[in-house]
This record gives structure tokens, C-alpha cells and sequence, in this order.
């Protein structure tokens, strides 16, 4: 990454459209000379060496301060226990108190070489945890990371008892436990449709008085999809088939329910009936590993049936979903129709699955635009827009773009894939470390850190960077007799052989597909690459800046620009010395103009960027919510984010006046309890398990008179985190005709605080510019005004002895532009400064609020 140049004020927005400068130096022309070098086994060898330092360094901050709790929280230097803890939503579903980061991590240990401590780890998996927990969790993240794991870990175990080097104690201990886990999970089954439910309670299962689930209508595409690996390698390693056969089901019901017309999915299924609730495919959050589970439960258990319906699902995805490199969210029945103009980084592992399937173009094309992302924003942000605009900034260590730098790489050989995995390690240590452990990143854009290190990163971030630069031989199994689940557990591939196919899992032919080299056998390197070593470069080239970042500076003779400077008050020079330009006067320039001619106030600066014209970051205005009623009387004034649909407050000359009222459920995502109490009210409610729009209708329709959201992320404010602007889910909001506001947590704690305190909180809720009470004096006056003019001088207009070619002129004078003094105080400190990695200099943004899924969750607002 480069230094950024420039910290532009948002105040000025002819400036920002005009100049959104990189410091394009010769360290990028060095940097992408190195992406493309060979990188020497000694290298490697010291890359992953620090992979394992680091790992050891994750790893050991679980144990050492966490174990036997689910997760580490790294910032706490403590366990995350459920239900001790600030309650984080569907976050939260994937804690079950059975030591989730153990389980998770225990084949890693093996991957690693780490063959003590998976001995350990095994001994402490079989004495301390517990499956018979009262506990309501995600089926499917209990799937794909407890049984997954315990799967992983008795396959690995089993290997090394086979080759008479350890666990010859080892009888088959933790295979039991994953069938116990198995027959907890199995009631999830029991609907109309063969669907699952989206929770089981561990201990009651569902519909029980006792479970506190089973009250649930729908699920996620992928929730109900990636359960066949798992399931069928629990029923072929234990000789029950039930699990199998369950699996398959769910299976079955999605492939008839997909849409005849155009072969796609949609992201949320009724589990009852089979109706669609959300009609948008793609291949991120909410349908991701179904496509996955598809390719490789053909891989894993040798049944042409999920292969023919995995070609089936890809040539419509590759008609409709793949824009290279962009993928694209669709109508599933109208799927010439983008439903979105953003991408959320789960994504990230399709480039991999194409290259399971041998598609190398698409697969490279999207893999280099997602890098290019990073390089821009360090991390992968959890959503971005079209434009590579960060829409949700959370990167909570997601290793899907590891995942496929890892296919990649070892489908083309080509090192460039190396310096790829190398950056992620890098930006990892410098960006992600903490005393104890490894930090999620809150917004890519401040740095700031969340209390939480998921499981996934230990069960495949590491797993893949260490895979990524190892050799076949350097490792203690062979990689190639195994498959990977979508949380990077190993299967065996030899479970194809173990026992037929279910019954009556058959696909209808399909009619007149049209088949390629790939369609019915595993890639070849020889056939993709035959002899020629550049190939993925020469697709790579084509995106390579296609964020703008990295771009080689040409050569050219850097212009000076004149700025003819009318000093009315203002102190112009000063004022772009605080923007990060310096000046220098052209008499002291060594301008050689008329003699005994001077230009008071006309200076000379030299730019080293390029001047281009960018599309201007939409701004989010800012609300306020005031609390009005005694003892408050409009002395405490919280900062709030608007939504992109109900009432428009900046429409409302005297705002929004209500008492408050708490939802109950507090999530709203519920049937309102309350109604009658809130009726004629503003409701208070708990972001998390549903969608802002889905909570918006329900206390509309209960009288509500307006909605303030609080954020259930725990330590989040408006000081640290930039505004965001809630969006719809996807269906219509037009019927939606309440004020809804966004509070982020510590500005709700004080709202809630107030509310526990006095019986009635009246509060206005307004733009930020429509403060009751707001007095205008020294401070909130503006320095004044300038508009600022451009002039592109033609040849020849310039003096004697100025550089000849075209010059750009800058005229400031009074005029459009208003910058405030608190403003422009505030966004000077928040600047970069030359040297910082490049990060576009922005305040506010209209992203929608990151998803609070764990791995592959639906796509449901957090």
C-alpha cells in the first residue's frame, strides 16, 4: 500500500472530485515487480514458520485464557462464555459451551505438524466436553464446525493410530462423540418439507416446552445445503444411514424447488412449505456452501447426482450471476435484474470451487478484483460496492480469500499467488495482533478492533497460509487423499467407496445441456496449463488496477500549478498546509518571470499524482435523537444514522416528538408483545436475528410512530465508527411511512440508562442541523466561503522559462464551498498523513449495517 497524499475535506467537494490522489511512487512499481517473482524454498520456509508463530501465538491465547470457553476475546484476554456476555444475536447461535475453538482447531494441529498437541487436545476433547448442554445453537454451524471437527480429528487420529506412530490408545472415541452430536442435531429434521430447522436445543431438540425453538418458518439456503458432508461421512464412518439420508433430503427439496426457468436458488426458504422468502441468488451469504456442497459431496461420496446438479446450478450462475470479475446478486425470477450493487466478501471462496471445477479464467478474474480490494482496505470488507467502496466495513478474520489464493496457487504453480498469501500474513500480524491473540477488525477504515476471534480463524486461516506454502512432501499425510468441508475439515475421499449411494437420490436428465471439457472429470494442470507458465498472469493483467490502487506512476515531468491566492481573511496557505499540500512561492521556486515582476500570493506546488476524475462518496447526514423531557430538557443529544426508506426526517421541519417505549421482543423480530404499549409511542429496539425492514413493519403495524435501532455490538459509538444508512431487505418498503433511526451501542446505553431511570422519556428525533436548542456563535460559524475555480492554460500562455505544455490553475474566491471550523478541525485529525497506508479520507458513508453471520450465515441484517 502506498502513502496517501492528500486528506481532501469532505467539505470540499471540487476538490475531492478533482483530486482523490494516491502518492503513486516508484514503491508500487516495486511492489508489483516482486507479486511476479519466484519465491526461493528458503523463503517459504521462513513464511511458514511465522505462519506457525502465529498460530501458536492464536492457539495458545485460547488455551491460556479461554479454554474451556467456546471463543477467545482477544481484547478481554478472556473466555467467551453464552449467556455471561452481552448477548450479540445470531452471532452467538454458534456458541454451544462444548469448547467450539478446540474442536474446531484440532485437525489444524495435525495439518501443522503439531503432533503433541493434537494428542493433548484429543485427551482434553474426550474429558472436559459436554454435548448434553441446555443450550439453543445454529444447526448448521454446529454442523459444519463441532461434527465437522470431531470428524476431522477422529480421521486424523485414526491415520496416524493406522501408521503405529501415535494414539495407539485411540479407540474411536471422538467418531462416538460426533455420532452423538449427530443424533442431537437429527430432530432439526423433523418438518413437512425434510428441510431443517435453523436451531435444535442440544439437550431438548425442538418443539419440546423445553427447547425454547422450533417456532422458526425459515432458514438459509445454505443452512438447509451444507449438511450432506458431515452427515454422510457420520453415516459411512458409523454405518447409520439416517444421517445421510437427511441430509439428502434437504438436498433433494432445494434442487425441486430451484427456479425451472433459470436454474437459481433464492437466498431464504420456508421450511414448512418450500416458498421462497427471499428471492435474491447469488453466490455469497445465504447460498454459498450450498453450491460448494454440491461440487464436492459429488468429490467426496462418488454420486454423479450432486455433480449433475452442481453443472446444472453453475451455467446459470455463469449466465446470470458472473459479471467478471464481478458476482453479482440476481432476481432468481427475473435473473437479467441485479438486485444489488454490492458484494459481501463470503464470496471470496467461489474463485476456489471453480477451480475444483477447472474453470480457471473466471476463477483468477474474481480472485485478482478481490485482491486489488485488499490492497485497497487491508482486509476484505465484509461488503463492498461495484465501485470497491466499502459498504459494510467489519473483516471479523474471514479466511475464504486465503482459501482460494490457496486453489489457485496450486493449480497454476504460479508465484504469484505466494506474495499473495504473503500479504495476508503480513497485514494479519500488523493489523489483526493483539497481546492475546488475534483481533476481528471493526471498520477496515478506522483499524478499530472487535472483542472476538472466531473459530474459523484458527480452523482454516491457518490451515489454508500453511498448506499454501508447504510441499506435498513436507507434510505428514497426503493432502491430495482428503477433501475439505467448507470449514476446512478433512474427509477422507476413500468414504466413496465405503458403501452406495442413498436410495432414490436420482436428478431428471437434464434437457440439451450443453457440456464441456470439465463436465464429468476433475481438472488436469496439464490440460489447463499446457506449457505455459504466464497464463494466469495474462488474465491477471487485465484487473489489475482495477481499484486504482498499485497503478505504476508513467514517467512524466511533474507540472507545477499555479494558485493565484485572494487572501480575504482566510489563511489560504496555511489552510493547504493543514490539507497536506506545501507551497512554495514561484519567486523562491526559481521562476523566472519579467524581471522585477512579482505574483503576491501566487505559489507553486508540485503534485506527484495523477488527476482524475472520481465518483464523490455519497454522504450520510447525520440525525440526532434529543431527549427533551425533564431532567433532560434537550441538553443530551445523541447521534444517529438514517434509513433509506420509511420517513425522510430531513423532510420534516420540526421532526419527529414521541415518548419511548421498549420492544418486546426486544429484537422485534418477533411477534410484538407490547403493541398496546407502544402504540402512539417511538420503539425502542435491539438490533439483531432479522432485518431492519422485516422489525420496521412489525411496530408499524403495532402503532409505533417511529423506530430508534440500537446497535447490540458491544462498545461501538459514533466517535469511533462512521455513520451508515440502514437499507431494506431486499422486498418492498414503500409501505413503510415511520421515522427510523440507527444509535450505535453506547449511544443506546444512555437512552436505555435514561428509561430505567424516569418513567417517561420524551425525545425529538431531527437532522443534526435542526438541533432544538442549537445557538449559532463563534464555532459554528463558517470561516467563509471560496469556490474554487480550474483553468487549464494552453502552450504558449506561460511565461518565459515555465514548463511548456498545459498547466492547471487554481483560483480560490468567495463562492460555494463552506467549510465549518468543527468540521474541518475534526476531519484534519482524522486525516492520514504521508506515510500512513492509503485509505480514502472520508467521514460518513450510506453503507448498510455488517452482518452479524459467523461463516456462511444468511445474509440477515445484524
Amino acid at each position: 500500500m502506498g502513502a496517501k497524499l492528500f486528506c481532501w475535506p469532505q467539505g470540499s467537494p471540487g476538490i475531492a472530485m478533482m483530486l482523490r490522489a494516491l502518492l503513486l511512487t516508484g514503491l508500487f512499481s516495486w511492489a508489483n515487480g516482486q507479486e511476479g517473482q519466484a519465491m526461493l524454498p528458503e523463503e517459504k520456509s521462513k513464511i511458514r514458520d511465522q505462519i506457525v508463530e502465529m498460530f501458536d501465538h492464536a492457539y495458545g491465547s485460547y488455551m491460556k485464557y479461554a479454554y474451556p470457553a467456546d471463543e477467545l476475546m482477544p481484547l478481554s484476554c478472556r473466555g467467551r462464555v453464552r449467556g455471561l456476555e452481552p448477548n450479540r444475536g445470531d452471532i452467538d447461535d454458534s456458541l454451544g459451551k462444548f469448547s467450539l475453538t478446540l474442536i474446531d482447531t484440532l485437525d489444524t494441529l495435525v495439518v501443522l505438524n503439531k503432533l503433541d498437541e493434537f494428542e493433548d487436545a484429543v485427551r482434553r476433547t474426550l474429558r472436559d466436553v459436554r454435548l448434553d448442554n441446555d443450550v439453543v445453537v445454529s444447526v448448521f454451524e454446529t454442523n459444519i464446525r463441532v461434527l465437522g471437527g470431531l470428524l476431522g480429528a477422529h480421521t486424523m487420529a485414526d491415520m496416524l493410530r493406522q501408521r503405529g506412530e501415535r494414539m495407539q490408545w485411540y479407540r474411536d472415541e471422538l467418531l462416538h462423540m460426533a455420532k452423538e452430536l449427530g443424533n442431537r442435531l437429527l430432530p432439526a429434521f423433523n418438518t413437512t418439507s425434510g428441510l431443517p430447522y435453523p436451531r435444535v436445543n442440544l439437550r431438548y431438540g425442538v418443539l419440546n416446552p423445553m427447547s425454547r425453538t422450533g417456532t422458526e418458518s425459515d432458514t438459509c439456503t445454505a443452512c438447509a445445503g451444507t449438511m450432506i458432508l458431515e452427515f454422510a461421512a457420520l453415516s459411512r464412518l458409523s454405518g447409520e444411514a439416517v444421517f445421510e439420508e437427511n441430509a439428502r433430503k434437504a438436498l433433494d427439496v432445494l434442487w425441486e424447488k430451484r427456479q425451472r426457468g433459470s436454474d437459481l436458488v433464492g437466498t431464504v426458504i420456508n421450511i414448512h412449505n418450500g416458498d421462497w422468502v427471499r428471492r435474491d441468488s447469488g453466490v455469497g451469504a445465504g447460498i454459498d456452501s450450498y453450491y460448494e456442497y454440491l461440487m464436492k459431496a459429488y468429490v467426496l461420496l462418488g454420486d454423479n447426482v450432486y455433480l449433475e446438479r452442481f453443472n446444472t446450478h453453475y451455467r446459470a450462475i455463469m449466465k446470470y450471476i458472473s459479471q467478471p470479475p464481478l458476482l453479482l446478486n440476481v432476481h432468481m425470477h427475473n435473473p437479467t435484474v441485479s438486485v444489488r450493487s454490492w458484494m459481501d466478501s463470503l464470496l471470496a471462496f467461489f474463485p476456489g470451487l471453480q477451480v475444483l471445477r477447472g474453470d480457471l479464467k473466471p476463477a483468477i478474474e474474481t480472485h485478482e478484483m478481490l485482491y486489488q480490494v485488499t490492497k485497497q482496505h487491508k482486509f476484505l470488507p465484509e461488503a463492498f460496492t461495484t465501485e470497491f467502496r466499502v459498504h459494510w466495513g467489519q473483516h471479523p478474520l474471514r479466511p475464504e480469500f486465503a482459501e482460494s489464493t490457496y486453489y489457485l496457487y496450486k493449480a497454476t504453480g504460479d508465484p504469484y499467488y505466494l506474495r499473495v498469501g504473503q500479504s495476508i500474513v503480513e497485514k494479519l500480524n500488523a493489523h489483526a495482533r493483539v497481546p492475546c491473540g488475534f483481533a476481528a477488525v471493526q471498520d477496515v477504515r478506522t483499524g478499530a478492533h472487535e472483542d472476538r476471534m472466531d473459530s474459523f480463524f484458527l480452523a482454516e486461516m491457518f490451515k489454508y497460509l500453511y498448506l499454501l506454502f508447504s510441499e506435498k512432501n513436507q507434510l505428514h499425510f497426503d493432502i491430495d487423499d482428503y477433501i475439505f468441508t467448507t470449514e476446512a475439515h478433512l474427509l477422507p475421499v476413500s468414504l466413496s467407496t465405503s458403501q452406495p449411494p442413498c436410495r432414490g437420490n436420482n436428478t431428471e436428465a437434464p434437457t440439451a445441456l450443453e457440456e464441456d471439457l470439465f463436465t464429468y472429470s476433475c481438472p488436469s494442470t496439464q490440460t489447463l496449463f499446457p506449457n505455459n507458465p504466464s497464463f494466469a498472469k495474462t488474465i491477471r493483467d487485465s484487473y489489475k488496477y482495477l481499484t486504482g490502487v498499485g497503478r505504476a506512476f508513467h514517467a512524466s515531468p511533474v507540472r507545477g500549478i499555479e494558485l493565484p491566492l485572494h487572501d480575504h481573511g482566510m489563511e489560504p496557505v496555511e489552510f493547504l498546509r493543514n490539507m497536506g499540500i506545501s507551497l512554495t512561492p514561484l519567486s523562491e521556486a526559481g521562476a523566472t518571470g519579467t524581471p522585477g515582476e512579482v505574483h503576491k500570493g501566487v505559489y507553486r506546488v508540485k503534485l506527484v499524482a495523477e488527476v482524475t476524475q472520481t465518483t464523490e462518496e455519497e454522504e450520510v447526514e447525520p440525525l440526532l435523537v434529543q431527549l427533551i423531557s425533564p431532567p433532560f430538557l434537550g441538553r443530551t443529544v445523541l447521534t444517529a444514522g438514517p434509513a433509506k426508506f420509511g420517513m425522510d426526517l430531513t423532510k420534516q421541519e420540526h421532526g419527529v416528538k414521541g415518548s419511548i417505549v421498549k420492544t418486546s421482543p426486544y429484537t422485534a423480530c418477533g411477534p410484538i408483545e407490547n403493541a398496546e404499549e407502544l402504540s402512539g409511542h417511538i420503539a425502542l429496539a435491539l438490533r439483531g436475528d432479522c432485518m431492519f425492514a422485516a422489525k420496521a413493519h412489525r411496530l408499524q403495524e403495532a402503532g409505533a410512530i417511529g423506530v430508534i435501532f440500537i446497535d447490540h455490538r458491544e462498545g461501538s459509538n459514533s466517535a469511533e465508527t462512521p455513520l451508515f444508512q440502514m437499507v431494506g431487505d431486499g422486498g418492498s418498503t414503500a409501505d413503510i411511512t415511520i421515522p427510523l433511526v440507527f444509535l450505535f451501542s453506547q449511544e443506546g446505553a444512555l437512552l436505555t440508562s435514561a428509561l430505567e431511570d424516569h418513567s417517561n422519556v420524551d425525545v425529538l428525533m431531527l437532522p443534526k442541523e435542526r438541533r432544538l436548542g442549537k445557538t449559532t456563535d463563534k464555532a459554528d460559524k463558517p470561516l467563509g466561503k471560496m469556490n474554487i475555480k480550474f483553468r487549464l492554460a494552453e502552450e504558449g500562455e506561460l511565461e518565459d522559462g515555465e514548463a511548456r505544455g498545459p498547466t492547471l490553475q487554481f483560483v480560490l474566491e468567495k463562492g460555494e464551498v463552506v467549510l465549518e471550523e468543527e468540521e474541518y478541525k475534526q476531519q484534519g485529525d482524522s486525516c492520514l498523513t504521508p506515510g500512513d497506508d492509503h485509505m480514502p479520507c472520508f467521514y460518513r458513508q450510506t453503507a448498510a449495517s455488517p452482518p452479524s453471520h459467523s461463516a456462511n450465515d444468511p445474509d440477515t441484517d445484524p
